[in-house]
Order: structure tokens, then C-alpha cells, then sequence
């Protein structure tokens, strides 16, 4: 059984229809990137199967219809980062962090006592660890830069220690060295056993790291599977017009986007 099953999804936002018919699974251990050109219904997926938007169709999680279990069991098993990494309150960084034990009833300075309080402080302090955030535990979130922001929005996510994370552009703000750093921690959370959908503009991140891939344009899918069946250079056209760089190293295929498609070029 897949830890997460979607079933003729569909989201319609006003008049227009964002999202059209989307099957997908994922098991443990897998990394699945959702990828496709601005407006393709990427995040609004994302945040159709986080239960943030009514939606049509079927969303289980371990078997069990998400609309069904209550916000505290969801948000112990499912953890969702969004795109917006500003941080509008003078709170420090592991209290930030800390907000991700909420579901456990318990925090940084919540509730938690004996026994689940180590287990808070020990989630908590791992994921500023991870994160590359521990000498920042003490500064105030909302005076760090863009990409140190994002990495503590990433350490809350963490900190949840949720089987399941979805992630909207969770590297869009970041330096190359702490992209590599972040898709490493989602590819170990899902070498753990724990599983991860990430939006993605990054192709080369997304061959690079994903097991999987998810295609999307203007709403509906245009491919799945493996890098290689879904990075072909007729959907690499089709959908971005772009043609590609293809390579290996160390035993991993990828691709650089390159330039424009030759034929839309001229058109």
C-alpha cells in the first residue's frame, strides 16, 4: 500500500480550473518532484493534498482519507513548507523551529514534560543541526536573510519528524551550496523511511535528486516516472521549450537546461 494515494484530483479556484484529473502514489523512501512551467497547478496540488484548498477527488494517507483524520493526526503525519519564507514576528530562531512540535501539544516551551520534553528539545535541536542553523538558534528570525529564513522554515518542518513532507520551491532562495544541502535532507529523510513531493523549478536539481518526476502543464499531467521517461527531449520541448545538456556522474543521470528549442525559436 503507498504511504500517499491521490485519485482524480481537481481544484477549481474561481472559474478557472487549476488542477485537472491528477493520479499519483508515493511510497516510502521516495523523493517525487513535481515540476512544470509557471502557472502549470504545481503548488496549487501541493496544497490541494495538504488540505489547504477544497479539491475534488480522492487524497489517502497510510490507506485513510485525509479529509477524514483530525488536524492534529494530519499534521503529525504530513508536514508542509509553502513558498512565503518571510517571518513578520521578533521571535528567535528556535522558538521558530520549536513550533514545529505543535502537534505533539508541545513545543520549546510548551507543554511537554519528562519523557516528551527530551523528545522536543532532541527533534528540535536536530533539525537546527540539519539545517545548518544551530551558531543562529539565538538570533531573532525576522532579521536574517532570505535564504537563512528559508532554511529555519525547513528546520520547523523537520522538527514535526512527519513520515510525509511537502515542500512548495523549498530552494528558491538559497545559494547553490545550501540547495545541495537542502535536497540532501530531503533525500535522507526519504533514505529513513519517510517519504517528500517538492515543487521544483530546478531541472538539474530535480534529475538530480528526485526519484521520481511528476510533469504538469496548464493543469493536467503530461508525464510520470523516472527522470529518463519523463525529461525526454520531446516533453522538454512540449512543455518548456527548451532543449537540454544530458550527462552522468557517478552513476547519476542529469540534465542542464541549455537553450531555447530550435524550431519555437524561429516561430
Amino acid at each position: 500500500m503507498s504511504l500517499l494515494s491521490v485519485q482524480a484530483l481537481a481544484v477549481q479556484l474561481g472559474a478557472r480550473a487549476v488542477v485537472k484529473d491528477v493520479d499519483l502514489h508515493l511510497d516510502a523512501s521516495e523523493l517525487l518532484g513535481l515540476i512544470g512551467p509557471n502557472g502549470a497547478g504545481k503548488s496549487t496540488l501541493l496544497k490541494a493534498i495538504a488540505q489547504l484548498l477544497p479539491y475534488r477527488g480522492l487524497v489517502q494517507l497510510d490507506g485513510h482519507p485525509l479529509r477524514r483524520l483530525g488536524a492534529r493526526a494530519r499534521a503529525r503525519r504530513m508536514a508542509y513548507l509553502s513558498q512565503d519564507n518571510q517571518v513578520h514576528w521578533p521571535i528567535r530562531v528556535e522558538e521558530l523551529v520549536a513550533l514545529g512540535r505543535h502537534p505533539y501539544g508541545s513545543g520549546w516551551s510548551g507543554g511537554g514534560h519528562g519523557g516528551g520534553r527530551a523528545r522536543d528539545l532532541a527533534a528540535i535541536e536536530a533539525a537546527l543541526r540539519a539545517a545548518d542553523l544551530w551558531t543562529l538558534r539565538e538570533r531573532r528570525a525576522d532579521q536574517l536573510s532570505g535564504g537563512e529564513r528559508a532554511r529555519v522554515r525547513l528546520a520547523r518542518v523537520l522538527a514535526v519528524q512527519a513520515p510525509l513532507i511537502l515542500a512548495d520551491e523549498p530552494v528558491a532562495a538559497l545559494d547553490p551550496r545550501h540547495q545541495l544541502d537542502v535536497m540532501d535532507l530531503l533525500h535522507s529523510h526519504c533514505a529513513g523511511g519517510g517519504a517528500a513531493i517538492v515543487v521544483l523549478h530546478d531541472l538539474t536539481l530535480a534529475s538530480r535528486f528526485c526519484e521520481r518526476l511528476l510533469l504538469l502543464d496548464q493543469g493536467r499531467p503530461v508525464a510520470a516516472g523516472t527522470v529518463g521517461e519523463v525529461l525526454t527531449v520531446a516533453n522538454l520541448r512540449r512543455v518548456y521549450g527548451i532543449e537540454a545538456i544530458r550527462g552522468t556522474h557517478q552513476g547519476q543521470d542529469y540534465i542542464v537546461p541549455w537553450a531555447r528549442d530550435a524550431v519555437q525559436a524561429g516561430n
